[in-house]
């Protein structure tokens, strides 16, 4: 009886690789962002889940670029699909803001007062929905303007301006507005 083996070929094998790259440096911001979404879980982790599955259909070359963009995009299309679907769009309460801090990198060490980190993000979530999804695409997915315009369907501009606008609105409650 003949054995029969698999192997892969070098393209496979890079192809494995970038996916695998994307998911340890994509994952984590794509389950916030999508959390901020569904305020759920599991629904998060089956829309990032979704994500990836989308990507891996994908030609690496044609991503490279503007892989992070592309990933944001879809994570949140997919959220709006499945919010459509479980018909259940709803603020956070302080349960899941408590998941928003257990999900992301400890900020409470780079600001150094818990304290504050918690005020800020009590802060976040009472602002406008747009302002929300600009703040976090930009400080927890780290994309540009550009990127979050592509993302969010809004102009540069207004990108801009949303989050000039959330900042300004946080330091003011926070007393940090800086004196002129």
């Amino acid at each position: 009886m003949k054995e029969c083996l698999i192997t892969m070929s070098d393209s496979q094998i890079g192809r494995t690789d970038w996916l695998r790259t994307a998911a340890d440096q994509y994952s984590r911001a794509l389950f916030r962002y999508a959390l901020m979404f569904t305020c759920d879980r599991d629904l998060a982790q089956e829309v990032v889940q979704d994500t990836f599955a989308q990507l891996c259909s994908k030609d690496p070359a044609q991503l490279d670029s503007h892989l992070a963009q592309w990933l944001f995009h879809v994570c949140r299309n997919r959220a709006f699909d499945v919010m459509k679907k479980e018909r259940r769009m709803k603020p956070l309460d302080q349960e899941q803001v408590a998941i928003h801090l257990d999900t992301a990198p400890d900020p409470a060490a780079q600001i150094g007062d818990k304290e504050q980190v918690n005020s800020i993000l009590d802060l976040l979530i009472h602002l406008p929905a747009d302002q929300q999804e600009v703040l976090r695409l930009k400080f927890q997915g780290a994309l540009s303007y550009r990127e979050i315009s592509q993302v969010t369907g809004h102009s540069i501009s207004n990108v801009g301006f949303l989050i000039h606008a959330g900042i300004q609105t946080m330091r003011r409650k926070l007393n940090l507005h800086p004196k002129d």
